[in-house]
């Protein structure tokens, strides 16, 4: 048993609380009576955790705000009079064409030099996304204790690997009343002769062959931990205005990722995002915010799920750097959809990950919050995905507010910055077909935009961007299975649907050549 502690999280020891003092006569010893002793300065027992709906909730949050009325967000059916529909026409994408300027100082000076960039608009950028966007980790993050609880010797596509499961308790004497433990599996080639690297994957958290254990969106326990026809979106409801990545088409082209993976010669970790915070409003009272908020509402810049999931990820490095089987300075993280957003933001926020597979992450994730072009800005301010989110965020969707109201143009940053933070570490944008089931609401133009945008920080510090020289504001997504992949930024759009397997094999050897590993001799010569 082993414990990990965040490099920020000081542990605030506040006892839970107990009952009532009946009398201070007794012979209790002096542990036990500086314990009620503390009981009695913070009151009698901790409030038990609030048990809100997500509409609950988002209520509260908009009163804290003083917003009165929220914009829709546009729909994602594409049927024929369907209401609010989203926008596809790519001549009204850009309303709000100009994107912060990501090398210039909020005082008007030009960033010149990496030594600007990491000293002065590096923070900049990330205190807008901390308070505007994604929120806060707390300063008394709790730690984490790791134990594996199972190891095994099996197969993954005839290669022999051993497996680990591992369950990562989350410290809650402050709070016992919520129980936090995370779920992961690491899982490496058993024949690999050193250290190998290792790629985190946003899953179910469970060995190979294991029934699933994730009680939410999209995961199977089959191959990589998600069902092979991708992780469409399926309708969140009115409530949320977003809709459906419908008609996902076939499967993915090549084996899962998992067994690509460990033929490459790399190990992979399986982390259960849900098992670190709900992918739902109602859970903010619950999971490792509500843990932490002893389960209160939460303030306007504390974090929301991706940064709760980002969170949880760094935590599970933490494990890995003490495993010897892992090559720790050649840690990757993966994820698709949301937790494509999640894998982005975990990158951005976390310095230790080397490198990132962003799959299919849309509005939240690479896609511009400027652009009108799909899923938007207010369906991320909707009660079906604003727990993704910082509370002040819904100010952006707000149409009545004591404020006034605020649009896309109104954040202060956008998404070319949040790719921006990972340079110059190797970052690589995945796409897939809308014709099978990547849908046209991810706004893979405006994703792409987004990364040419970023590019100027990636040049800035030494490394190579996509290679694309236009501006942002007119530059076209190339070509199906046209690879960007020259440079430490990269993309392709693949032909698969809403998944990333169609890309991991381009992934291992674009990361290969990045981190300078020897992939395995039966994959080599397939490269």
């Amino acid at each position: 048993m082993i414990d990990y502690t965040s490099e920020d999280s000081g542990i605030a020891t506040r006892h839970p609380g107990g009952d009532k003092i009946r009398s201070m006569n007794k012979c209790f010893s002096a542990a036990i009576a500086a314990t009620f002793f503390a009981c009695a300065l913070f009151g009698q027992s901790a409030p038990e955790p609030l048990n809100w709906t997500a509409a609950q909730d988002h209520q509260n949050m908009m009163d804290q705000l003083g917003i009165q009325a929220l914009r829709p967000g546009p729909s994602g059916q594409t049927a024929p009079g369907t209401p609010n529909m989203a926008n596809y026409d790519p001549d009204k994408a850009n309303p709000y064409p100009d994107l912060p300027e990501i090398l210039r100082l909020k005082n008007g000076q030009k960033v010149t030099t990496a030594d600007m960039w990491w000293k002065q608009r590096r923070p900049e950028i990330v205190e807008d996304f901390e308070r505007e966007v994604f929120g806060r980790v707390p300063k008394n993050a709790p730690k984490v204790t790791w134990t594996v609880t199972q190891t095994v010797n099996t197969d993954i596509g005839g290669i022999p690997v051993i497996g680990k499961q591992l369950n990562g308790h989350v410290e809650n004497s402050s709070y016992p009343a919520i129980n936090v433990d995370i779920r992961m599996a690491v899982v490496v080639p058993a024949n690999a002769k050193g250290p190998v690297p290792v790629l985190m994957m946003f899953s179910g958290g469970t060995l190979p062959g294991a029934a699933p254990a994730f009680g939410g969106f999209g995961f199977s326990g089959a191959g990589r931990g998600f069902s092979g026809a991708g992780r469409g979106l399926a309708g969140r409801g009115p409530a949320g205005g977003s809709g459906a990545l419908a008609g996902r088409g076939p499967g993915p082209s090549g084996p899962p990722s998992t067994q690509q993976l460990v033929a490459d010669g790399w190990g992979y970790a399986s982390i259960n995002p849900a098992s670190i915070q709900a992918d739902n409003g109602a859970g903010l009272t619950k999971g490792i915010i509500g843990l932490v908020n002893k389960g209160q509402a939460r303030k306007p810049d504390d974090w929301g799920s991706l940064r709760a999931w980002a969170w949880g990820a760094a935590r599970g490095l933490d494990y890995l750097e003490t495993d010897p089987s892992v090559d720790a300075k050649h840690v990757g993280i993966e994820g698709v959809s949301r937790y494509g957003k999640a894998a982005l933001v975990t990158m951005a926020f976390e310095p230790r990950f080397a490198v990132v597979l962003v799959g299919s992450s849309g509005e939240g994730g690479a896609k511009l919050h400027r652009r009108n072009f799909g899923e938007a800005v207010e369906n991320l301010t909707g009660t079906g995905e604003y727990h993704w989110m910082a509370g002040n965020f819904l100010k952006y969707g707000a149409s009545e507010a004591k404020f006034g109201a605020k649009t896309a143009n109104d954040i202060p940053v956008d998404s070319h910055e949040l790719i921006a933070l990972c340079a110059p570490r190797p970052t690589f944008i995945s796409y897939g077909l809308p014709e099978r089931g990547d849908a046209n609401w991810l706004d893979h133009q405006g994703s792409y935009m987004a990364t040419v945008a970023a590019g100027q920080v990636f040049r800035l510090l030494g490394v190579r961007d996509i290679g694309d020289k236009a501006d942002y504001h007119v530059a076209k997504m190339p070509g199906v299975n046209v690879g960007m992949l020259d440079g430490e930024l990269a993309w392709r759009q693949h032909d698969g649907g809403h998944e990333d397997q169609s890309n991991m094999k381009y992934f291992l050897a674009w990361a290969d050549r990045m981190i300078q590993h020897a992939p395995a001799p039966a994959m080599a010569s397939a490269k």
